[in-house]
């Protein structure tokens, strides 16, 4: 999804085929120009509609720490070669989650950062309004490494106006190298959002692993309490009504009334596939989904759009109030661990009850636009599929902490003092 100049864009799918981006993305462009060197393109999923990773048509990604397992997505291979150590860093795109949930399912750390932070610009859209892209790493000192090199506005993507000039981007990565004492959070004020414990599908060890987690920034000399937020169950209902309708018509129409810069050739071969049966039988089941769920909305309930897109300032305006309290919010970023691989022949019902629920704490932030830091916490066994009773076989789990906008310092820089504080892997059932 993201554009590298002569390369084939091939975005997992098969619905549309044959563009290749005769430009780079800015932030292709900003680590290039940061000293950085890129080896390749990673997988993702289906048109980035797929949340566990095995709808790619080049194949199956696999779980760095199980086979078998999904690496999460839609930014699999992102999160894949970063755990494997083939790459340093990644660039993934999260809309609902695709950056936190593969970083979580691979044991690594993934940032959604402020919208707008980081300039979309040259980057295949899905809904304009929830667009991010953000840096995979292996530790937080390299994400925010990565993050400096990359944040800040391009002049170009109408996202990214109200973010400051990179030339006055806070020094993420060198504010958190001169700490004096950088495991000391005295004075730190951490809120756990209550109802992010109260998904119906969590899996209560998960519940412990991320309490215990939560533990760890008390012993580093923080306060930690529950802070009630209601709105935070309706989430995913309004992210949907946004994804779901807004995706359409972006689909449709490639974002029309923005400013920036239009990658109309790709828009084309949308507007030719949907009208295509032979494409449309190769259409990914979320995407067709996408499609129908957005048509029928808009003949049947025009004004769900625009109603989500209200509620969305309501759910942003609900967390901005929580952190006038605390410095960082933090939740479960998955319900549960990695599930097993549906077959490839699976029925649509099938593929979807792999991942039932699995953006319940991820969704909502990309309707807010607050930063949000994924970062592993613990192992656990399976629960289903190839591993079970299998000495040895665990998945990792992650921990979201969440902060005012353009303050990914804040974010970093606790996640940083947990990261070196405690040994993840050894952590968990």
């Amino acid at each position: 999804m993201i554009s590298v100049k002569d390369v084939p864009m091939l975005m997992g799918t098969e619905f549309v085929s044959g563009y290749t981006p005769n430009m780079d993305a800015t932030v292709v462009t900003r680590i290039l120009e940061a000293g950085g060197h890129i080896t390749g393109k990673a997988v993702c999923e289906n048109l980035c509609h797929s949340a566990t990773s095995h709808s790619s048509s080049t194949g199956t990604v696999e779980n760095p720490h199980a086979k078998g397992y999904s690496a999460g997505g839609s930014s699999s291979g992102s999160g894949v070669l970063v755990s494997l150590g083939e790459v340093d860093m990644s660039i993934g795109a999260d809309q609902g989650g695709s950056v936190r949930i593969p970083a979580t399912n691979c044991g690594v750390v993934g940032l959604k950062p402020t919208f707008g932070l980081i300039p979309y610009t040259g980057c295949g859209s899905n809904e304009p309004t929830n667009d991010h892209l953000g840096p995979m790493t292996r530790t937080v000192l390299d994400n925010a490494l990565l993050l400096q090199a990359i944040a800040g506005t391009d002049n170009i993507d109408d996202r990214s106006f109200a973010a400051p000039h990179p030339s006055n981007i806070s020094k993420y990565h060198d504010l958190l190298q001169v700490l004096e004492d950088p495991k000391r959070l005295s004075g730190f004020k951490i809120g756990i959002i209550t109802e992010s414990l109260e998904v119906p599908v969590l899996d209560p060890r998960m519940k412990g692993c991320f309490l215990a987690a939560a533990e760890g920034f008390r012993k580093l000399g923080a306060t930690v309490e529950e802070v009630s937020i209601p709105i935070h169950r309706k989430g995913s209902t309004i992210w949907t009504g946004v994804s779901k309708t807004g995706g359409y018509l972006t689909k449709l129409h490639g974002g029309a009334g923005r400013r920036g810069h239009v990658m109309h050739e790709l828009n084309s071969l949308f507007a030719e596939a949907l009208h295509d049966p032979a494409k449309w039988d190769k259409a990914y089941v979320a995407t067709k989904n996408i499609y129908i769920n957005g048509a029928y909305a808009e003949e049947r309930y025009p004004a769900l759009l625009a109603k989500a897109t209200n509620l969305s300032r309501k759910l942003r305006d609900a967390y901005d109030t929580a952190l006038q309290s605390y410095d960082v919010l933090v939740t479960p970023t998955l319900p549960y661990v990695a599930t097993s691989h549906p077959a490839r022949d699976a029925s649509p019902l099938e593929q979807i009850k792999k991942q039932v629920g699995l953006t319940s704490n991820t969704c909502q932030f990309n309707q807010t636009g607050h930063p949000v830091l994924a970062m592993p916490i613990g192992m656990l066994p399976p629960l289903e599929g190839p591993g079970v009773g299998q000495e040895g076989v665990k998945l990792p789990v992650g921990m979201q902490v969440i902060g005012r906008w353009w303050e990914e310092a804040m974010v970093l820089r606790v996640g940083y003092a947990w990261e070196l504080e405690h040994d993840w892997k050894s952590m968990g059932a």
